[in-house]
C-alpha cells in the first residue's frame, strides 16, 4: 500500500511525468522503496482515477507530449493521514539469514563466497551513501526538510554499516568453523 504514498510524496516535492518519477525513484526513493516504470504508471492512473492527483494542462498542445502530474488537496490529505497513522514494524525477512540457518543443518558449502560477495556489495552501497551525504548534506543545510531527508539517508548509512560489520563478523566465524562444516569435497 505504500507505493501510492511514495508517488504522492515525490509529486508534492515536484510535479513530474511518469518517466521523471521513475528517474527520481532510481536516484532517491528507490534506495528504500523500489518500483518499476510499469508499476509507477499503473499507480499514477489509479491515483488520478481516485481524484488524488491530476494531469497538469499542457503548456502547448502537441502530440506525444509527456503527461505531468500534480497532487490535489485530496492527495495531500491522504498522504497526511497515512503519515500520521500508526504502523507496526515489518518482521525481518532475509534470504541470507535463512540460508545460514539451513547451513547449520546441511553444511556451509558455497556460502562463504557469497558472504564475501554480499560484504562487497554492502561496502559499495555504504560508500555511495556517504558520498551522497557529503554532497547533499553539508553542515549549512539545516532546514527541517533537509534534516528529515538526511535522517532517511542516515538510516541507509546505519543499515549498511550494520551489514558490513555483521558480515565481517560472520566471515570471521566461518574462518573458525571446524573441518566437519565443510562438504564432502572439502569446500566450505
Amino acid at each position: 500500500m505504500s507505493l501510492p504514498h511514495a508517488i504522492l510524496t515525490a509529486l508534492l516535492e515536484k510535479p513530474s511525468s511518469g518517466l521523471e518519477l521513475t528517474r527520481r525513484f532510481d536516484k532517491s526513493i528507490g534506495y528504500f522503496w523500489s518500483a518499476t516504470h510499469q508499476q509507477i504508471y499503473r499507480e499514477l492512473g489509479r491515483l488520478e482515477a481516485d481524484g488524488l492527483i491530476r494531469t497538469l494542462p499542457a503548456e502547448q498542445p502537441a502530440r506525444g507530449q509527456k503527461k505531468r502530474y500534480e497532487v490535489l488537496p485530496a492527495g495531500r490529505a491522504e498522504l497526511a493521514r497515512w503519515t500520521a497513522a500508526a504502523q507496526e514494524p515489518k518482521p525481518q525477512r532475509d534470504v541470507l539469514l535463512l540460508r545460514l540457518r539451513a547451513a547449520a543443518v546441511i553444511g556451509t558449502a558455497g556460502l562463504e563466497a557469497d558472504l564475501r560477495r554480499h560484504l562487497e556489495l554492502h561496502r559499495r552501497q555504504l560508500e555511495e551513501y556517504r558520498e551522497i551525504e557529503k554532497r547533499d548534506f553539508p553542515p549549512d543545510r539545516d532546514t527541517p526538510q533537509d534534516r528529515l531527508r538526511h535522517l532517511v539517508l542516515r538510516a541507509g548509512i546505519d543499515l549498511e554499516t550494520f551489514w558490513t560489520q555483521w558480515l565481517t563478523h560472520a566471515l570471521a566465524e566461518f574462518a573458525e568453523l571446524p573441518g566437519e562444516e565443510r562438504d564432502a569435497d572439502g569446500a566450505r
